[in-house]
């Protein structure tokens, strides 16, 4: 296993994230303890050090699992992140009752990392109120944080205002990462944001929820031809062990066959190439869906509605991709009804902005259509 320094800590360069674990019948609030307890244990042999939870996976039963399985082991032989749910608003109003209740489900007195959940449009106005904050600095200062962070699936605008007024307090920040999204979710722009600031950052997402875990047969040919020991998902982890501020990446594991081809990935550092970068970067164009956007915002000068244009376009691209996947459905649930793709008007004077040329009247009334079905 390969490992990371964060401070004065060693961290297994693999994170052990418990958002997908095995479960029963296909019931994602199910979790077959005994197969993750399997898993903990190769992990733990292996030499896995981080877990990854938090209070909403697996219908709020991760966290109770996953305390279950580690009281098992010494508490000094791992580290342990979960997250305070702050995206549900209402909890904002139990962070004593919350912090309190997770402490009992993981068996601990103590959170290695803790972290401000999902920062995202729809809960920033709520994460800009002083009180969790403080609350927050009361349970370091108590020793029952060791190290405090974010987690974001916002904007870059979010992540900014945000960091505008806590970047004092965030030791680490959690970031979905990978060669698709380096520029479709503009993850570019949000690393050089936490550069910046100094902040080390944990990775989540490297295979983009499996996406990138099996490949067109004609991409799986360029990468095979590069790389022919190398599998599908290894790039994804090589990719990534080419950021040096990127001191964990964490992978949802829902069986041993992928946590051992995991283990075996991370027994090497072997970061990819720029030549293999550029093959990677072509790959990500190949399989983008919906209008390619470059958010110059010509477009939002002419809007008579004040759409913002590129945003929503942004999260067209994300629906058709992922269809209706949980950022998308985030980032339009931040959308006032007035300034929704329905409210065009197919005027046509953005279109005659674009220097793409995208038919933007036309992909909203198609993203309204499929918001429509969605429902």
């Amino acid at each position: 296993m390969q490992y990371k320094e964060f401070k004065d800590l060693r961290l297994s360069a693999l994170g052990f994230g418990a958002m997908r674990l095995p479960v029963i019948d296909g019931d994602e609030s199910r979790i077959d303890e005994a197969a993750a307890a399997e898993m903990v244990d190769c992990a733990m042999k292996s030499g896995i050090n981080y877990f990854d939870t938090a209070w909403g996976y697996h219908s709020e039963n991760s966290e109770t699992v996953m305390g279950r399985i580690l009281k098992a082991y010494s508490r000094e032989s791992f580290y342990l992140a979960t997250k305070f749910p702050g995206y549900d608003p209402e909890n904002l109003n139990r962070m004593e009752e919350i912090f309190s209740r997770q402490m009992e489900k993981l068996q601990t007195d103590y959170f290695d990392f803790y972290l401000v959940h999902n920062v995202c449009e729809v809960n920033i106005e709520y994460y800009l109120n002083p009180d969790l904050m403080e609350f927050l600095r009361e349970q370091k200062a108590a020793g029952k944080i060791r190290h405090l962070g974010f987690s974001v699936h916002g904007t870059f605008e979010t992540m900014k205002r945000f960091l505008e007024a806590f970047s004092e307090d965030m030791e680490f920040c959690q970031i979905q990462l990978n060669w698709f999204d380096w520029e479709f979710q503009d993850a570019k722009a949000k690393v050089e944001l936490l550069r910046e600031y100094g902040i080390p950052f944990i990775v989540m997402e490297p295979l983009r929820g499996g996406k990138l875990a099996s490949l067109p047969a004609d991409a799986e040919e360029i990468l095979k031809a590069l790389r022919p020991d190398e599998t599908i998902p290894a790039w994804s982890f090589r990719y990534l062990q080419s950021f040096a501020d990127a001191f964990v990446v964490l992978s949802g594991m829902s069986n041993m066959a992928q946590l051992k081809e995991n283990i075996k990935t991370f027994e090497t550092d072997a970061p990819v190439t720029e030549e293999e970068t550029k093959a990677l970067y072509k790959i990500a164009d190949s399989l983008k869906k919906g209008v390619p956007c470059t958010a110059c915002r010509y477009c939002t000068t002419a809007c008579p509605k004040g759409l913002d244009i590129p945003h929503l376009l942004f999260l067209y691209n994300e629906y058709l991709f992922t269809d209706g996947g949980i950022i998308a459905k985030i980032g339009i649930s931040a959308v006032p009804e007035e300034k929704m793709p329905s409210a065009c008007i197919s005027c046509g004077k953005c279109e005659r902005l674009c220097p793409q040329v995208i038919p933007v009247s036309l992909a909203f009334r198609e993203f309204t259509e499929i918001l429509k079905k969605d429902q």
